[in-house]
């Protein structure tokens, strides 16, 4: 379908790792030779741009009403047109560099009235395929290997544009019931979507996130997992981590920590073999 590859974290529930998960997952794939470009449509707060520090700077161009052209604009009616004036590359202009690897389309504060704006467009093909005709028609011209999205924790209009544009989830889940039963509606609410717009959404990795097997409900949980998504699941868990935590609040991943604790030297590992996982799965052959 494309000349990159792509993938959304999806789950429609907020506060299950979605963001360090694609943060990790586009800088480890850096570190396998790809080339990556993350989108932010998570929401106006930033939290994708927080996790590598350059949150800080954008929201100073945001106030000085510099952050222009940005992640929403490329939703406008009038972005051809913005795109024709901003020269041969117009990408470049949206995009902040991380730091670490990937590129980055940091969130902005015109995404938090995107999804009214998308629900007022009579056109369903055109209100959910917005997001795909950027990809297409700009980002596929450039030379990233694989975009990730960030995605909202809910099912709206942007939602939806990200799923159609990339066709393929992937879904962090902790260990515990009240996620273990959100896991199990994914399934469904990906074949819901498929079914009304009739395209085919494939759910590529689903990643066991912030586990601790110290307690034997994880393990279970773990395996139960495993034997729901046994074409989906990642090939090793991500531990829960205080460096990783410790990491973001510092606006950098585990993979720029000095002297890891042992968990995070493991997620770093974890994250790494998902990445492989998910070439695989999205069709990329890579230098793996």
């Amino acid at each position: 379908m494309d000349d990159t590859l792509r993938a959304a974290a999806f789950l429609d529930k907020g506060g299950t790792g979605k963001t360090t998960t694609v943060a990790h997952l586009g800088v480890a794939l850096a570190e396998l030779d790809q080339e990556v470009l993350l989108v932010d449509l998570a929401g106006k707060q930033g939290d994708l741009a927080k996790h590598f520090g350059v949150w800080g700077s954008y929201q100073k161009q945001i106030e000085e009403d510099e952050a222009w052209p940005n992640i929403s604009t490329v939703f406008d009616d009038a972005w051809s047109t913005i795109a024709d004036k901003l020269g041969e590359d117009p990408v470049a202009d949206l995009v902040v560099d991380t730091g670490e690897g990937p590129d980055l389309i940091p969130a902005h504060p015109g995404l938090d009235t995107l999804d009214s704006e998308l629900g007022n467009i009579d056109d369903s093909h055109d209100r959910y395929s917005r997001f795909e005709q950027f990809l297409d028609e700009y980002v596929d011209q450039l030379s990233y290997d694989v975009v990730l999205i960030d995605l909202p924790g809910m099912t709206n209009n942007v939602t939806y544009n990200g799923l159609w544009a990339t066709r393929n989830a992937l879904t962090p889940v902790e260990m515990g019931p009240f996620e273990a039963e959100q896991a199990d509606a994914l399934r469904r609410d990906l074949d819901k979507i498929a079914e009304n717009f009739e395209i085919e959404i494939d759910l590529s990795l689903v990643l066991p996130n912030k586990v601790d097997t110290r307690t034997s409900l994880a393990e279970e949980y773990l395996e139960s997992f495993e034997a729901e998504y046994p074409d989906a699941i990642a090939p090793s868990y991500v531990p829960y981590s205080q460096d990783i935590r410790n990491a973001a609040q510092r606006g950098v991943t585990a993979f720029e920590l000095d002297g890891p604790s042992t968990t995070a030297r493991q997620a770093r590992e974890a994250y790494l073999a998902a990445t492989e996982t998910l070439l695989e799965r999205l069709g990329g052959e890579g230098d793996v």
